[in-house]
């Protein structure tokens, strides 16, 4: 009997110790896919985050590409009833003096004292594109640019793509702000305007022919550009790689009407500009403000 019990009593330890390693095992498992999908969890959630952003980073690139490529074919659905000038007969020839056009985009801020220092210093007229400011801050620099022989135009008010583009009466509303802003701060009835974006921009939620048909209604101009120094892009150029970008590009045409920026980040620019000038002197452009002389820059123009 003891025989038998002491073999009884080994069968059920066995079971007991196959039991808890069974339950061991299960725990184990459990554990496991908890964890596993802990992981997944996590995983797609920061799927999504990344794709967020990528998404928000291919939003910005594609407004930026669409500033800075004047090059690039633009989509006819898109921008309604306008077409693309070609410029054609701007190509440089053999001969030529460059006609050289400095356009600030974007000011005033607290850069553009400095930069209009330096044009100063060089006796250099040039083109600011204001958007609007608070007059009693930045009062002084629009009228400085005015008073020192520099041309003064529109470049909206708010500067905020979907307000401004919305539809046509947001773009006018807009439009008289920053008019009148200027023509009451300075006594200058401009009536040069920069589209925020360029007139080919593709972030606008209404076709441009629109706003093109407003500015010609009131007898506006619209400046775009043809030379892109890069301050725009969120790639960060140093000073000599905008004076290069600048001068590679210049050398193409008759007329150039350079894109710069004298926003408040932009301290490269003002560094890169005293160069930029005696790059251009050196070559033999001539420096002008835009006036009602100066060939016109644009990307698109309504279809006649």
């Amino acid at each position: 009997m003891d025989i038998a019990n002491d073999g009884l009593e080994k069968q059920r330890a066995k079971r007991k110790r196959v039991a808890r390693m069974k339950k061991m095992i299960v725990h184990t498992i459990i554990v496991f896919m908890l964890l596993t999908i802990a992981v997944l969890v996590f995983l797609v959630f920061q799927v999504v985050s990344l794709q967020k952003q990528i998404n928000a980073l291919a939003a910005q690139i594609a407004v930026t590409e669409t500033v800075e490529d004047t090059d690039e074919m633009v989509d006819d659905s898109f921008l309604d009833n306008v077409y693309l000038v070609d410029n054609a007969d701007n190509i440089a020839e053999e001969g030529d003096i460059p006609m050289v056009y400095l356009t600030f985009d974007d000011g005033p801020s607290e850069n553009t004292d400095a930069i209009l220092d330096i044009l100063d210093d060089y006796n250099v007229k040039a083109t600011f594109f204001v958007v609007g400011q608070d007059t009693e801050v930045y009062g002084d620099a629009y009228r400085r640019i005015v008073d020192e022989g520099h041309s003064i135009g529109m470049h909206s008010f708010s500067h905020n793509y979907s307000k401004l583009y919305q539809s046509q009466d947001s773009f006018i509303a807009d439009y008289n702000k920053i008019h009148d802003l200027i023509l009451d701060t300075t006594g200058v009835d401009t009536k040069l305007y920069r589209f925020p974006g360029g007139s080919s921009n593709k972030v606008s939620n209404t076709g441009m022919s629109v706003f093109i048909n407003y500015l010609n209604s009131v007898g506006a101009v619209y400046y775009d550009w043809n030379v892109a120094s890069g301050d725009a892009t969120s790639q960060a150029f140093t000073a000599d790689e905008l004076v290069d970008n600048v001068m590679s590009d210049v050398v193409k045409y008759k007329t150039s009407v350079v894109l710069l920026h004298d926003g408040a980040n932009k301290d490269t620019t003002v560094e890169a500009l005293p160069r930029l000038i005696e790059s251009l002197n050196d070559a033999g452009a001539m420096i002008l403000p835009i006036t009602d002389e100066t060939e016109i820059i644009q990307h698109v123009s309504v279809v006649q």
